[in-house]
């Protein structure tokens, strides 16, 4: 019995500093000025890091950029992030991401994620949505290729396409099915 509130207490008191967490992440939201900074460093990196990447983004219709999504969960999960859609190499408005999981999961962690548009139709859809989901308002497909061999050369025929990196560089089998982007004003 002992146990079993001790249990109950631990857990409790891990959710609401999980929660003053996320709410502290939230009500200190970075600026423009500082998603700006975030966005530009992250393309830096995937031009470096995935070969051909310069010329496949010169492709894209739009580029949805979060340098920073966190995600924290004991059980119960949950992450968030702000970035920007990039339109022609300039930021053209400002968006935050968020999805909510539950089953095995313990800790905290920290990922990069661009996602690129490749068709007008797409990106359009994307705008004039209110909330975004990914695998329901669209399908987002991760793309998985041999180390060193150029993006350029696959033939992709998916019209929006995600890239994830950890702080390891880029990460394959993840999905962004249930990932929720949603337009912010800054």
């Amino acid at each position: 019995m002992l146990l079993t509130r001790l249990s109950i207490f631990v857990f409790c008191t891990f959710i609401i500093a999980s929660l003053n967490l996320t709410i502290s992440t939230v009500a200190n939201a970075a600026s423009a000025t500082e998603i700006d900074i975030g966005v530009k460093e992250t393309i830096k990196r995937f031009k470096k890091e995935i070969p051909g990447g310069a010329e496949f983004l010169k492709k894209a219709k739009g580029v949805l950029v979060f340098p920073s999504v966190i995600k924290v969960g004991f059980g119960i999960g949950g992450e968030y992030g702000e970035g920007a859609l990039l339109i022609g190499g300039k930021t053209d408005s400002y968006y935050s991401t968020a999805a909510a999981s539950i089953g095995f999961q313990l800790g905290a962690q920290t990922k990069s994620l661009v996602v690129v548009f490749l068709t007008t139709e797409a990106l359009k859809h994307f705008q004039s949505s209110k909330g975004w989901k990914a695998g329901v308002d669209g399908s987002v497909a991760v793309i998985e290729w041999g180390m060193g061999e150029d993006i350029n050369t696959i033939d992709i025929e998916d019209p929006i396409i995600g890239f994830v990196f950890s702080n390891k560089g880029l990460m394959f089998n993840l999905t962004l099915e249930g990932s929720k982007f949603t337009k912010i004003m800054k």
